[in-house]
């Protein structure tokens, strides 16, 4: 039996096991005498015992880390129905824990738990989470990274070229269009001097004197 599927449920003693979810409850087995039921969400709360925390003097522990210290404690396990020797018992067991808020009736039940666990040979132990696998992603961001200044640098280099390039196109530019308007006058003046040419034989001749 998994750890991990172990939960303790309100109004009922002792430990269940989770068989299945539903909407309206879930169906338990329990630890004490396998049988099995329904326990409705309406009646009954639910708690996985991988998510109990207790207080300590310091900062919560889970409920975990009591039971390793009661299994380091060792001898028997006290009488449940005596308070003072169960406080005792945790004294020794697990000396940081804020007796101030950690009542009787939970330190009665860590008892209780324990020895169920025990009794059913259940390791005690959280569930392992796996570590995340390095996302080949990562890696390419970084080399996309290392490019950007490279690429920069080439725009740099070419900058000037392009500048250099764009003056001597206006340049270019310019004269041709210097040149283009110094022809204009040149033109003109020829038409000009055509025109007078061909009006000159149209003058009357000078009247000859008798």
């Amino acid at each position: 039996m998994d750890y991990s599927k172990l939960v303790a449920v309100t109004g009922l003693p002792g430990l269940y096991e989770l068989i299945n979810s539903k909407n309206d409850g879930a169906i338990v087995r329990s630890l004490e005498d396998n049988s099995t039921k329904f326990a409705s969400s309406r009646i009954h709360n639910f708690s996985h015992l991988e998510s109990i925390e207790v207080y300590t003097t310091g900062d919560n522990v889970n409920l975990v880390e009591i039971f390793y210290g009661m299994d380091k404690a060792g001898g028997s396990l006290p009488d449940t129905k005596d308070n003072a020797a169960v406080k005792k018992y945790f004294e020794k067991a697990y000396p940081d824990l804020d007796f101030e808020r950690v009542y009787p009736s939970d330190l009665k039940k860590m008892v209780k738990w324990y020895e169920v666990l025990k009794k059913n040979n259940i390791e005690i132990k959280l569930t392992e989470i796996p570590e995340e696998e390095e996302q080949p992603e990562i890696v390419e961001v970084k080399e996309t990274a290392k490019e950007k200044p490279a690429k920069k640098k080439e725009e740099k280099e070419e900058a000037p070229k392009k500048k250099e390039a764009k003056a001597e196109e206006k340049s270019m530019k310019k004269t041709a269009k210097k040149e283009k308007e110094e022809e204009k006058p040149a033109k003109k003046t020829a038409t000009k001097k055509k025109e007078e040419k061909e009006e000159a034989p149209k003058k009357k001749p000078a009247a000859k004197k008798k």
